[in-house]
């Protein structure tokens, strides 16, 4: 039997792309009980390239919701987890993206993703068969986030994104980190007033660019909290992770978690065979 392995690395991308992406993660886990991953709504806009097997995920953590096998893929914003079928092994790279990203990267708004999941082949066409090669011949950590760096500024300066699809509304890209920075703990209104817009403005101008409305993404902003407290190696109790994650009580936390998650948090940590892998 295989023994049990657990490996991950992490990078910042080329300073030059740090507004689009956020950061790289190659992981590397074998060995494990094979099971379905629930991989969380985040602020981030996710791609990942396998380096071994095809991806098997569907885009519903819902039990019996279709699956779909990809070699390379990218997803939008989420409001549900989705679901990675595994069968103990997972290789591969993650890459996330922010909403800007979207365009300079993809050539589209980060809404025209926003609850689904795409071959990255359809985004990228020949880069991201060139990629998906590169990364796959490549034989350390440093030389695929290096190629993933050279691939990338190649497809920001290629025209993919701004030059043709008009550039986000600043106020909404405020709007955007102000979000993130408070971590979803802040007033959408108070966000709208500051900008000079009403909430209802604010509210179809953000999701018409992101695809989740402020207060969802404010949602999916204190469940990513919460979910990187329950994730962590010696995790608080659920009531503390409710209360530093700036939910009313643990009520609350536990309904957030079920929507985004269909699990419990209870039944969420004692399924979830690779919590702490990746």
């Amino acid at each position: 039997m295989e023994d049990h392995a657990a490996t991950g690395i992490a990078a910042r991308p080329a300073p030059a792309l740090r507004q689009y992406v956020d950061s790289y993660v190659g992981f590397d886990l074998r060995g494990l009980p094979a099971g379905v991953h629930c991989g969380p709504p985040s602020r981030a806009l996710t791609a990942v390239i396998s380096l071994s097997v095809p991806l098997e995920l569907s885009a519903d953590i819902d039990d019996g919701a279709p699956v779909t096998r990809f070699s390379s893929v990218a997803g939008g914003l989420m409001c549900r987890s989705v679901a990675i079928h595994h069968d103990g092994r997972q290789h591969g790279v993650q890459l996330s993206l922010t909403p800007l990203g979207a365009r300079a990267i993809y050539g589209m708004p980060a809404a025209e993703l926003a609850q689904r999941l795409v071959p990255l082949d359809e985004l990228l066409g020949a880069l991201a068969v060139e990629l998906v090669d590169r990364l796959r011949a490549a034989t350390t950590w440093t030389a695929r986030f290096a190629a993933l760096d050279e691939l990338l500024l190649r497809a920001v300066g290629s025209g993919a994104g701004g030059d043709r699809v008009p550039r986000e509304r600043p106020e909404v890209a405020e709007a955007w980190r102000r979000l993130v920075a408070a971590r979803g703990r802040v007033q959408v209104g108070a966000i709208a007033a500051e900008l000079g817009w009403s909430r209802r403005y604010l509210t179809e101008r953000f999701r018409g660019e992101v695809g989740l409305s402020p207060k969802t993404f404010a949602r999916v902003l204190r469940f990513e909290h919460a979910h990187e407290l329950a994730a962590a190696q010696d995790p608080l109790p659920w009531a503390d992770v409710a209360s530093v994650s700036g939910y009313a009580d643990q009520a609350h936390l536990v309904r957030d978690w079920r929507e985004f998650t269909n699990r419990t948090p209870t039944a969420w940590r004692r399924g979830e065979v690779l919590l702490g892998g990746g």
